[in-house]
């Protein structure tokens, strides 16, 4: 398969066109020159995409990482021939770094204030990971290493809070742990509707409106069909309301329902 059935089978707009493409001369760059070479940073639904080009690829060599374990923005990395894994990882010299931040500790910044004061130095989000926040008046951000020197010497502040900076390792990132919420219960059929309304503490029919109108993608692909069956290790997100795993589905109830253990982030 060449590379313009590949995006005709994979792509499914305009925009996820050009992002296959761009990964595809990055995977030809690796594998023809033997160079290690990578994506921007991708959202997870630019990482699902990504994935299923891959699979339909061939499954060559790679690894989605974003700087720490469970990362949500990851760039996709093309390992040369020579390459292992860990070595990848652990490089000090790798694509990837981290930025620190200190505010005064009064500062009541958000994800959204650091956000928009990066932008403001005209960096697109594409060079950009995780912004995390470990505690108040401190914030790490996982970049491109290329984009690195554009923050330390521009960035000067957020809201009114002057910063300083300096460039930490990957190792140094401090992510707090995600919160969730267990949610047991049992449905009658293991749907996306049922299990949306069980995740989100729903009505069936709001939940179908929801899938109806777009609001919940399936693994990070949006899906609008309510039947669709969902199963254990399965992501489900709902615009507005959040995030939720299916971590098991322990079997039938003694009624013939099923049974299921979600996570829920809150």
């Amino acid at each position: 398969m060449n590379k313009k059935e590949l995006l005709d089978r994979c792509a499914r707009d305009g925009e996820e066109r050009i992002l296959l493409a761009r990964t595809l001369d990055k995977l030809e760059l690796a594998r023809s020159r033997g160079v290690p070479a990578h994506t921007p940073f991708l959202s997870p639904r630019e990482q699902a995409s990504v994935t299923d080009l891959l699979h339909a690829w061939g499954r060559p060599r790679h690894l989605f990482w974003g700087g720490y374990p469970d990362s949500e923005r990851r760039v996709c990395l093309f390992l040369a021939d020579w390459q292992e894994e860990d070595g990848v990882l652990g490089d000090p010299e790798g694509p990837l770094t981290a930025i620190e931040a200190r505010f005064p500790d009064a500062a009541a910044l958000t994800h959204r204030d650091i956000l928009g004061a990066l932008m403001g130095l005209g960096l697109t989000r594409e060079v950009l990971g995780d912004i995390l926040l470990p505690r108040p008046g401190l914030c790490q951000v996982a970049v491109l290493r290329e984009a690195a020197p554009i923050l330390l010497s521009q960035w000067e502040g957020a809201g009114r809070y002057k910063v300083n900076l300096s460039e930490i390792s990957l190792q140094q990132l401090t992510p707090k742990p995600a919160r969730v919420k267990t949610v047991r219960d049992t449905v009658s059929t293991p749907r996306l509707d049922a299990v949306t309304a069980s995740a989100f503490s729903l009505s069936r029919s709001k939940a179908a409106a929801l899938i109806t109108a777009g609001k919940v993608s399936l693994n990070h692909r949006e899906c609008l069909k309510a039947d669709r069956q969902v199963g254990e290790g399965d992501v489900l997100t709902c615009r507005g309301l959040g995030k939720c795993v299916v971590k098991e589905v322990p079997g039938q109830s003694k009624k013939g329902r099923t049974m299921l253990v979600l996570e829920r982030y809150v």
